[in-house]
């Protein structure tokens, strides 16, 4: 595909505010949402295991059901691996390598574990080629699973269930929430459009785009997060919020857009899985001897994704 220099320009730029759109979007979205359910009198621990965690998605879950949509299957599917792939190379890795991070109890005995588990069902999913509405379902009770569990522990730790609810007027939590998922929404359908374009103007696949690109784009949250915290010292807040994000990831994105539409796994996704599910053990090892994430861990992780990424790029 022939492209000229200032379409290519304009491209990228519409990727960019794509991002934008989603990133802010979603920050919007969750605001509105959770201050409208607050006055409906829904208690702030149950808003943030739903809206507020979800909306930290929301950026995968769109461009993931947008490119099924349009078709691009590998965008999404790339999207949700390389976005769990990068979150803990990457953003974890630069995160521990700014301070050690210290990782709860729980996090280490049962959410890291459960991470490497539903990535494992995930690969033996979509080994088939496809993500099917069934798979789906699978995917949804697994998640359901998953907020009862976190709604127990934060039950027992009301003080750690998140940050307090934004109290907002009426009409600014309307068009918050409005607001923020029309941002969503359009700019998850021009990151997608955008992202393809450039992939057919250097020849590169959908499938290393949504693996790269599209992956940091919607990881953008979670990486301000968590060195934002890594660097203030809270960084049990760090680990926290990409092991969450990661499982997130799979059963809620995953989930919802194949029970939209059947999504293609290719062939090419099983290697990047096992890869994603390797990163996850890698973390799983590295934080459960002490229960902390230290700075040589993290440079291990670092130099993983640079091995990651130049293995993607010889492909």
């Amino acid at each position: 595909m022939s492209i000229t220099i200032g379409k290519l320009l304009l491209e990228i730029l519409l990727l960019v505010v794509g991002f934008v759109l989603l990133v802010k979007g979603a920050d919007f979205f969750v605001d509105g949402a959770a201050s409208i359910a607050k006055r409906f009198g829904i208690p702030e621990l149950v808003i943030g295991l739903t809206i507020v965690a979800m909306g930290t998605s929301a950026p995968e879950a769109a461009v993931s059901i947008a490119g099924a949509a349009k078709g691009n299957a590998d965008i999404s599917i790339g999207n949700v691996i390389g976005s769990n792939i990068m979150n803990i190379c990457v953003i974890l890795g630069l995160a521990a390598t700014i301070i050690t991070i210290a990782v709860a109890k729980s996090t280490v005995r049962i959410e890291m574990p459960f991470l490497i588990v539903i990535m494992a069902i995930f690969l033996v999913l979509g080994w088939d080629g496809a993500i099917s509405r069934f798979d789906g379902v699978i995917l949804w009770a697994l998640f359901l699973v998953y907020l009862t569990y976190l709604f127990i522990m934060a039950k027992k730790n009301p003080a750690d269930s998140g940050d307090e609810v934004k109290d907002l007027p009426v009409w600014k939590s309307l068009l918050f929430t409005v607001g923020g998922i029309a941002a969503i929404v359009i700019g998850s359908d021009v990151a997608v459009d955008a992202a393809s374009t450039i992939a057919a103007a250097f020849g590169m696949s959908e499938r290393f785009i949504g693996l790269t690109i599209v992956a940091l784009g919607t990881s953008l949250p979670e990486l301000f997060t968590s060195v934002t915290a890594a660097r203030k010292g809270n960084a049990d807040i760090a680990i926290g919020n990409i092991v969450g994000s990661n499982i997130f990831n799979v059963l809620f994105v995953v989930g919802t857009a194949s029970l939209i539409i059947p999504l293609h796994f290719a062939s090419g996704f099983r290697v990047d899985a096992v890869i994603a599910i390797a990163a996850g053990v890698l973390l799983w090892v590295c934080t459960l001897p002490k229960q902390r994430l230290s700075r040589p861990a993290g440079i291990v992780m670092l130099l993983g994704y640079v091995g990651y990424f130049a293995y993607l790029l010889l492909k």
